[in-house]
């Protein structure tokens, strides 16, 4: 799907947040400035909540709402070569059950972390974002964005 603004980015992740329950896992792909944490702001407001950052310097933040969302930004992770291990530090199997867990730069030390997951990747190639979304599992198969 082609996205052509930041406000297009951010009602695709309100789309999408809309369809969260406790426990989903969204991982995140693109470049650098690609729109990943707009989408997550997106998110976050569908579930009530106004102030998403970007976690790229401690990593991982917790938003509390009726339903938490965990924001992960594993990029200064995947730097030391060992990003499965740091993941592994966050300790996100505990709240992740009762939250929904987004997580940008999520690759397969990522993906382990459940067998059903939405993964997006975002293409900045052009001006013309383009999007592609691909649910993993049947939790997410009935998707509608």
């Amino acid at each position: 799907m082609k996205i052509a603004t930041a406000a297009d980015m951010h009602d695709l992740g309100k789309r999408i947040g809309a369809q969260c329950k406790a426990g989903d896992l969204i991982l995140l792909n693109g470049p650098l400035s690609a729109g990943k944490t707009v989408l997550v702001q997106g998110i976050g407001e569908s579930l009530g909540i106004s102030d998403v950052t970007s976690p790229t310097f401690v990593i991982s933040r917790i938003h509390k709402a009726a339903l938490p969302l965990i924001h992960v930004d594993a990029y200064r992770l995947l730097e030391g070569g060992k990003a499965a291990l740091y993941l592994d530090d966050l300790d996100l199997d505990s709240p992740r059950e009762s939250a929904v867990t987004v997580i940008e730069w999520g690759g397969e030390e990522s993906a382990r972390l459940s067998e059903e997951r939405l993964e997006i990747v975002i293409d900045r190639t052009n001006e013309v974002r383009e999007v592609t979304i691909t649910p993993i599992g049947p939790r997410w198969q009935g998707l509608s964005v």
